[in-house]
């Protein structure tokens, strides 16, 4: 998004060199992109663009890379560079088919393991696997994905939902044991543990009556008691169970921004600083349609918000109030179980 961020902020959602602008300027984007004024966060952005013109980059991380030099992208070959995190590739892939309409190719450099996921994204010429080198094709331009954002300068009102714009096969479950599939999300990366509710505080969930819990959390399977293990999904199929589920609950991780991407239901976790794309007392979210979102009221204090989301889905598995997609619609009319009560202490 053609901002650097400062040290602090950097691993907080745009990662761009600290080095390049000051403390306040990074404040002044971060506080306009939580207003929703997008608009004062692009001349911001603007203004870096220009101070960083010939000043070279490539002996940062990626992910505080500047790629975009602001020329026009109109008839170019352009090559989108996925520098960011899973979830980042996933949110800001809904731009390709808008960068299509004024380039005459584009090109995807992406994280090997989305290309299952991404390859009937509209608006691609050629995907490939993103590797530690240079890219093995001729382009005019290009772009951090990320930065697509700047690039077309949006708005609240004009931010891409076309949604499901990916579309997964809902795998095959088996029987359904409760009235509500819930998938469930408690650990993200480690760059950030402020996002991570600890285990011990969602594992009550599994307590209430009327709910199937399949933990989607890659790489740490869950006990059996918990609820159904889906940690050696990888991405395709962490697609496929969320297109078969009713309900998901996540952090701040990948798997929240996966489950917007397909138009399915999602209830993301959200610490009391979170990142700026969440932007300050909403609990829906521009990018996605189908997502609630639910914060801390205060640092750390993650107790409240699980004690909230146990009473949600108690309602939920009763066939009460609105859908989790915010329809107003139940899911189900038939009655139900009486959940159990769960407390967190």
């Amino acid at each position: 998004m053609s901002l650097p961020l400062e040290p602090s902020e950097a691993m907080a959602g745009d990662t761009r060199v600290p080095e390049l602008r000051s403390a306040s300027e990074a404040a002044d984007w971060i506080e306009c992109m939580r207003r929703g004024d997008f608009a004062a966060a692009w001349t911001l952005s603007d203004r870096i663009l220009n101070s960083r013109a010939a000043i070279p980059c490539t002996h940062l991380p990626r992910h505080e890379q500047w790629i975009w030099n602001g020329a026009p992208l109109q008839g170019q070959r352009v090559l989108i560079r996925c520098y960011h995190g899973l979830g980042d590739t996933i949110q800001y892939i809904r731009y390709a088919p808008l960068l299509r309409q004024i380039a005459r190719e584009v090109y995807l450099w992406v994280q090997p393991e989305l290309i299952p996921l991404v390859q009937h994204v509209p608006g691609l010429d050629r995907i490939l696997p993103l590797h530690d080198g240079t890219p093995e094709i001729d382009y005019d331009a290009d772009v951090e994905i990320m930065e697509l954002a700047h690039v077309f300068r949006t708005s609240l009102e004009t931010i891409p939902k076309d949604i499901p714009y990916l579309i997964a096969e809902p795998a095959q479950l088996g029987p359904m044991m409760a009235r509500l599939r819930v998938g469930i999300v408690w650990e993200a990366g480690g760059w950030d543990e402020r996002r991570s509710v600890p285990f011990e505080l969602v594992r009550p969930l599994a307590e209430l009556k009327g709910i199937e819990l399949h933990a989607l959390q890659r790489g740490v399977p869950c006990p059996r008691e918990f609820g159904v293990d889906h940690s050696a999904a990888d991405p395709l199929e962490t697609a496929r169970v969320l297109s078969a589920l009713d309900l998901l609950v996540s952090v701040d991780s990948f798997p929240a921004h996966l489950a917007g991407a397909l138009g399915r239901p999602v209830w993301t976790l959200l610490h009391s600083e979170c990142d700026w794309r969440w932007m300050r007392q909403r609990d829906d979210s521009p990018w996605y349609p189908t997502m609630r979102l639910f914060r801390q009221s205060s640092p750390a204090d993650w107790t409240t918000v699980i004690e909230q989301l146990a009473v949600e889905l108690q309602t939920r598995a009763r066939g009460e109030g609105a859908r989790p997609d915010g329809s107003g619609t139940p899911l189900w009319h038939d009655g139900g179980c009486s959940p159990g009560v769960v407390r967190v202490t």
